[in-house]
């Protein structure tokens, strides 16, 4: 257990935490956890890799923390009503769809490398950017109601097209595997 690994349970260790304050209402707090997670995701990472102290236990915890952190608070802000239920279930859904596309592409074929597509590391900052928005918009009172309407279809967007890459990616690989294996 190394510093980078510590930092990311911490980040896991927030998402109770995150999620308990957005339901008792209390946003500021909600936010800066949030902000301080989104802090601690680049400063693990950045550890990681400059003092090469790269694990495979990181390589696993880093992913779930951002993962569990970016769905619980889309679900508990959708819960409350302050996101749309309908982004939510895209949002929810595609990580499910990512998740158990990789699997099963993983148990019917070989073994497939994780890295995540360019679009999805553009719709995760957006995701990002959403909730941290709706959560300084009600906790700090930032004036960002069109920010937040276009956020939201932005993120829609993106998520469909992130989701949409991914079984391409994955239609491409058991494609490939199948022609082999004749």
């Amino acid at each position: 257990m190394n510093l980078p690994n510590f930092i990311s349970l911490a980040r896991l260790l927030s998402v109770p935490v995150a999620v308990w304050l957005i339901l008792e209402s209390d946003f500021a707090w909600a936010f800066w956890v949030f902000v301080a997670a989104g802090i601690s995701d680049g400063i693990d990472g950045y550890i990681a890799k400059h003092f090469d102290q790269r694990t495979r236990l990181g390589a696993l915890l880093d992913p779930i923390a951002d993962k569990s952190l970016l769905v619980a608070v889309y679900i508990t802000l959708g819960i409350a009503g302050h996101l749309p239920a309908w982004l939510v279930i895209l949002v929810v859904f595609r990580d499910f769809l990512i998740i158990g596309g990789f699997l099963l592409v993983n148990a019917m074929a070989h073994a497939m490398r994780s890295e995540p597509l360019a679009i999805s590391k553009v719709n995760t900052v957006l995701q990002i950017g959403l909730a941290a928005v709706t959560l300084g918009r009600l906790g700090l009172g930032i004036d960002a109601g069109f920010m937040t309407r276009a956020l939201i279809y932005i993120v829609a967007a993106s998520t469909v097209i992130s989701g949409g890459g991914y079984l391409v990616r994955w239609t491409r690989a058991l494609a490939g595997l199948e022609q082999t294996s004749q």
